[in-house]
């Protein structure tokens, strides 16, 4: 078994802690401040990658003070801890970890909309800093030209100023480049981070190397040896509290342009000619601008009905808080897409993402061509199928490929078998909400990880077809706890193809 090094042990190992900084978040009060930045920096804390000279201010609307903020923030932390369900969760917060976070937190109540504010952050801010927009959409243009206006965006020598924007950027295209251009005219695209918390997963980035780093898999990884691929991402939760939000949303809009289209680009893009930050983002780039605008005959929306889920009834979408009665949001989306290049020509990705799905499971299923079968006429050939590789990244990390072997006896007769690894057999469990990994490059200047102005245009492009395309009709029905609707199952049984099973099965 191959040596290992844990999180809480890389500073003595040689990942130097990030540069003195400090991080101020618009929205300390929000649910994202709480359950994933907060933890993530414990992580990093823990893992010594942390300096000395590291703060963070928190701002927001509310009256608080520092003591305030980190009461609020420890009391969080604790109940996460103990929280299965949440990113984060421990037997206990280590003191020392926590300490260092809490001790460093200060507070600032400010109006996101008031120059008065932008101010006041200039007047804490010394030296270094990472702005975070942890808050609603609608704010992340005025909070960009609000630090740009105050000269916070200004960089001198070694000083970094960099700005980290949430999803979703934009609603559409059009917003998409309306958002970056008034971003852009406060500071150089270098400055900006739009993050994808699913690019921060570690099966996420392990696709390059699973990729690039075999020469067994290049030579097949195209048009001639593969028959279609599918990338899943399937929720068991509803919308729960979050319906204000996902109202205006939906499916396609939350997750396809940008954590759906990341997981096209990782298993689509070329080698890019190393693995410096442009590089990589060029070739993601290259690849999400080769998608064809998909139609809205290539598409299917459904909506959750009541069911089961995990073992209990759960009430239909429109049911839920904050949604209306007769929403005709979808919940669910089903996409055939072609890519127009040289490797894949041809080759269909099929995507689908829900909330309410009979399972978890968030993986790239990369399908084979079949053998010829000609040789094994004169033998059972019930398993005798496509060879299939399963790229797994929630909730269980690793990859398996299922292929055909014969079955031990005088006759020649085929059986079908899976290999498969998990990464926790190999490597050591580490600390990670996902943001960890994403936190730590922002402030060590790596955009590898970050979507680009032209990515983010090119995802919202692709589906640009759909949103203007599609009627205000009902979208299909499925009830929760189910795979999904039929007419999602009909997508793919039109040419010939079946979705493979969110339990992990093949059928």
């Amino acid at each position: 078994m191959p040596e290992t090094t844990p999180l809480k042990d890389q500073a003595a190992c040689g990942t130097e802690p990030a540069p003195p900084c400090t991080l101020v978040i618009f929205g300390a009060g929000g649910d994202l401040t709480k359950r994933l930045l907060m933890p993530s920096l414990y992580n990093l804390a823990g893992a010594g990658l942390l300096p000395e000279g590291f703060s963070i201010i928190g701002v927001d609307h509310g009256d608080g003070d520092d003591q305030s903020l980190r009461d609020a923030l420890t009391k969080t932390m604790e109940e996460f801890s103990k929280d299965p369900t949440s990113e984060f969760h421990a037997a206990s917060i280590d003191p020392k970890s926590w300490g260092f976070i809490r001790d460093r937190l200060h507070y600032l109540k400010g109006d996101f909309e008031e120059p008065e504010t932008f101010q006041a952050v200039k007047d804490k801010v010394q030296g270094s800093a990472v702005f975070y927009c942890a808050v609603a959409a609608r704010f992340f243009g005025t909070i960009v030209e609000g630090l740009g206006q105050a000269g916070l965006l200004k960089q001198d020598g070694d000083t970094f100023r960099r700005v980290v924007i949430e999803k979703p950027f934009g609603s559409d295209l059009a917003s998409a480049r309306e958002l970056n251009a008034r971003i852009l005219k406060q500071a150089d695209e270098s400055q900006f981070y739009r993050i994808d918390h699913f690019l921060g997963k570690d099966t996420v980035q392990s696709i390059m190397a699973f990729r690039f780093a075999n020469g067994l898999l290049e030579p097949v990884w195209r048009r001639e040896y593969i028959d279609s691929i599918q990338i899943t991402a399937a929720e068991t939760v509803g919308v729960e509290e979050r319906g204000g939000f996902y109202e205006p949303t939906g499916a396609l809009r939350d997750m396809v342009p940008n954590h759906m289209f990341q997981l096209l680009c990782m298993v689509g893009m070329e080698p890019p000619n190393s693995f410096d930050a442009e590089a990589v983002r060029t070739e993601k780039a290259k690849l999400a601008e080769a998608v064809r605008p998909i139609p809205p005959e290539d598409a299917v929306r459904g909506q959750y009905t009541a069911g089961t889920s995990e073992g209990r009834d759960v009430p239909a979408y429109r049911d839920e808080p904050h949604v209306a009665k007769d929403s005709v949001t979808e919940t669910y989306i089903a996409l055939k897409l072609h890519i127009e290049n040289w490797r894949w020509a041809g080759v269909p990705f099929y995507i689908r993402t829900g909330k309410r799905m009979t399972g978890r499971r968030t993986e790239i299923a990369v399908l084979f061509k079949p053998a010829p079968f000609k040789m094994f006429e004169d033998t059972p050939t019930d398993d005798l199928r496509p060879t299939v590789m399963r790229i797994t990244i929630d909730p269980e990390h690793g990859i398996s490929t299922e292929y055909n072997v014969k079955v031990p006896g005088p006759q020649m007769k085929i059986g079908r078998v899976r290999t498969a690894f998990k990464y926790s057999d190999f490597f050591s469990d580490t600390p990670n909400v996902g943001y960890e990994t994403l936190l730590y490059d922002c402030m060590i200047g790596d955009a590898t990880l970050f979507q680009r102005a032209d990515n983010i245009e090119a995802g919202w492009a692709a589906v640009e077809p759909l949103l203007k395309g599609w009627p205000q009709a009902n979208p299909a029905p499925y009830a929760a706890g189910s795979a999904g609707p039929k007419e999602a199952d009909a997508l793919l049984a039109r040419d010939g193809r079946h979705w493979l099973g969110i339990d992990g099965t093949t059928d």
